[in-house]
């Protein structure tokens, strides 16, 4: 695949993560079928964990958009490191911007009640917060500021199996016609429903993944997340109860969270990763820090736009070696 980079949940084996003591951290599913893949942390365990088809370079070696260690000395860097590739969120960059493209068939589901003011109200928390620990190559940081645009329907135009270019595709579609418009400052996020496959591995070998293509002129960061519904001993922290009563949503909510952080800090594939190739997110992938419990008995450790979720940390990069958290 030209220019992918699929940040994908990778899977050893099947099992349901419990509440509070039961949700085990750094579960990590190795290996697609057919592509080359990196664990994050080396474990096999819980769920589809966080990989590369195509894995970032070894330090020391050359990447193909040239030496991964081209100001890599000059900027703070704690367990994760710089490869002087830009972010998002700096300057006239800023804010950050997240589009949503419902494909497929959404109706009676609770769904959009429940991502949507997660993308509206993430800007400006504690959580996202954790973001303004990475910078540009001057030193600027990203900014604590996510804006939610708007959103847009398609409904099966490529059908009910997604290809990585279809999702591309189905990207390009909402902004050539109109739908959405063509935003270098924002991510696409592309949420497909319940019968819904992606055929290189969605439920198999990831929940959602990152990347970018030239759309309409314009370097474009778009994402897919699929409905944790189809698949949610895969693809949930909580397969039964959940936070807002939908565990396909609200296992969506950890990984949009998750790819968004990415896609800020990383989002041509030349900026932040570890020496392992994982970006931030990859770092503390399936691990949530400090649990509450809902009114419902299910567990939460976020508190966003209202709405309770169980989302995955993210890597403060502070001294002295960095650290997962829930906020910064």
């Amino acid at each position: 695949m030209k220019n992918s980079h699929l940040i994908i949940y990778l899977i050893v084996s099947f099992f349901v993560v419990g509440f509070a003591s039961s949700v085990q951290a750094g579960g990590v599913r190795p290996v697609e079928a057919g592509k080359t893949r990196w664990s994050p942390d080396g474990k096999g365990g819980a769920h589809l964990e966080n990989g590369d088809p195509q894995p970032h370079p070894a330090e020391g070696e050359v990447s193909p958009i040239g030496n991964a260690q081209t100001a890599a000395t000059v900027l703070p860097q704690y367990g994760i490191l710089y490869h002087s590739g830009p972010v998002m969120g700096v300057g006239t960059s800023s804010p950050i911007n997240v589009y949503y493209i419902w494909y497929g068939n959404w109706t009676g589901n609770t769904a959009p009640a429940i991502l949507e003011p997660l993308a509206s109200h993430i800007g400006g928390t504690p959580y996202f917060n954790i973001n303004t620990t990475y910078t540009n190559s001057a030193g600027s940081k990203i900014v604590n500021a996510v804006v939610f645009k708007g959103s847009t329907t398609d409904s099966y135009s490529r059908g009910t199996t997604l290809t990585d270019a279809g999702v591309q595709g189905v990207v390009s579609s909402a902004i050539t016609s109109g739908r959405l418009p063509a935003d270098a400052n924002g991510v696409y996020f592309v949420l497909s429903s319940k019968d819904v496959k992606e055929s290189s591995g969605f439920c198999t070998a990831y929940c959602g993944w990152h990347t970018y293509g030239t759309i309409a002129a314009k370097t474009i960061k778009y994402a897919f997340v699929g409905d944790a519904a189809r698949c949610p001993s895969a693809c949930t922290a909580q397969s039964t109860l959940s936070p807002n009563g939908n565990a396909g949503a609200d296992g969506m909510a950890s990984t949009i969270a998750h790819e968004l952080e990415e896609a800020v800090t990383d989002p041509l594939l030349n900026a932040w990763y570890s020496k392992s190739g994982a970006e931030n997110a990859d770092l503390c992938a399936w691990t949530f820090g400090t649990e509450s419990v809902a009114s419902n008995r299910s567990h939460y450790n976020q508190t966003i736009g209202g709405l309770q979720y169980l989302i995955q940390q993210n890597w403060v990069n502070v001294s002295p070696s960095g650290h997962c958290a829930q906020s910064y």
